[in-house]
């Protein structure tokens, strides 16, 4: 099926170069629309459709990645219902806190939209996406779980966890990079340069995160790995819960997501 991006900004061009990268599509079946198409010269080259038209892309297109500010959604929809098809189009919004039922509203048509989280490690195609759908069938859900899973990993959720996905999936990405630069500083303390403490702090944690992807295991079987009796590693881990590190944590997620579900 052809796809339409609608909206090239950084998450939208990071979906088209992904699809392209894993050959999910060819360049010839992708439109990117943006306000100043000279921007995306770079997909030009590749053979990408690049255009300023969104009408245009939507017609000319079944998928349609809608990747716009969620303040600009309900206008922009309202203003393309025209170029909507129902039976033809599935609509994939991964637009941060615009439910379903309001982009359906604002279509007046009864397409199949589905909803979709991904995080900025979308650029290097290792996103944590996870995406809910209403009113649509399992071939458009297994379609576009395949289609993100060429840009990481993928869980298809209810939608009404979607905040909450967008607190623990998205905001995650930066309390990860905290603790990124926390151990590096720490690092820098206990003698080593900051370029290095940061190569070290980082592929760690990424090591970690591999030990459980690829293993499947639970965190605290690996924590028991390397802690030894009287060692340094849970005298370390004891401080650090001494002074409320996994409660903070917690605690910021959480209002996160209160923050996010308010609004």
């Amino acid at each position: 099926m052809k796809i339409a991006i609608i909206g090239g900004g950084n998450l939208g061009t990071a979906i088209a170069e992904g699809l392209l990268a894993s050959k999910f599509i060819s360049a010839k079946d992708l439109t990117v629309t943006r306000r100043n198409p000279g921007a995306l010269q770079a997909l030009v080259d590749t053979g990408v459709t690049v255009h300023s038209d969104n009408a245009k892309a939507i017609k000319s297109s079944e998928v349609i990645i809608l990747a716009v500010k969620p303040y600009q959604t309900k206008d922009l929809l309202s203003s393309l219902s025209a170029s909507f098809t129902a039976g033809k189009h599935l609509l994939i919004s991964v637009v941060t806190g615009i439910e379903i039922k309001t982009m359906r509203e604002a279509i007046k048509k009864k397409i199949s939209i589905i909803r979709a989280m991904p995080n900025t490690a979308i650029a290097i195609r290792e996103s944590m996406t996870c995406i809910a759908g209403d009113g649509t069938t399992a071939e458009q859900m297994n379609y576009t779980k395949k289609l993100f899973d060429q840009l990481g990993k993928t869980a298809i959720i209810e939608e009404k966890l979607m905040e909450a996905a967008t607190a623990l999936g998205a905001c995650g990405t930066a309390y990860a990079m905290r603790y990124i630069r926390a151990n590096t500083q720490a690092g820098i303390e206990i003698g080593f340069g900051s370029e290095l403490a940061a190569l070290i702090a980082a592929q760690t944690v990424k090591g970690a995160a591999e030990l459980l992807l690829t293993r499947d295991t639970h965190p605290e079987a690996e924590i028991d790995k390397v802690t030894t009796p009287k060692g340094c590693t849970i005298a370390g881990l004891n401080e650090m819960e001494h002074q409320g590190f996994s409660s903070s944590l917690i605690r910021g997620v959480v209002t996160s997501y209160r923050m996010i579900a308010k609004d």
